[in-house]
């Protein structure tokens, strides 16, 4: 995996306004937030891809990500809120270091606006797909 600015906030050798670190993770405000409190949270493992992240830093990012959730609520008092991950240049990450967004929705013209282009899922296919991805599992 290349170098990433993440990587190097994480190392100290940029610098960044932290709200949270421990031993696998850290977290930061948002240079470019679309919201007050815009918040993210990076594993400390440096890892492109949410499915390329070992189980233990995937782990501590799902004890963490909810307190820091907590803490943006009261601090800016806005209760609702986009919790976003991409993985991928397609889907939308700009940098390659699995990072999770917290973005605090106030209003209809701040924080995340997204489109859910939504289609009906056919029964049989859905079975056949559920079955496939539960094979892919064991």
């Amino acid at each position: 995996m290349s170098e990433t600015i993440f990587g190097k906030i994480i190392r100290g050798e940029i610098p960044c306004h932290k709200v949270y670190e421990d031993d696998q993770v850290l977290a930061f405000l948002d240079i470019n937030p679309l919201s007050k409190g815009h918040t993210l949270v990076i594993p400390k493992e440096p890892a492109q891809t949410l499915d390329a992240l070992s189980e233990e830093s995937a782990a501590a990012l799902g004890r963490v990500l909810p307190r820091i959730c907590r803490a943006v609520i009261a601090v800016t008092g806005v209760k609702e809120y986009n919790v976003l991950e991409n993985n991928g240049t397609g889907a939308h990450q700009a940098i390659a270091h699995v990072h999770f967004h917290i973005i605090p929705k106030p209003n209809r013209s701040e924080g995340l606006g997204i489109g859910w282009p939504m289609h009906a899922l056919d029964h049989q296919e859905g079975a056949e797909l559920a079955a496939r991805l539960r094979t892919a599992l064991a």
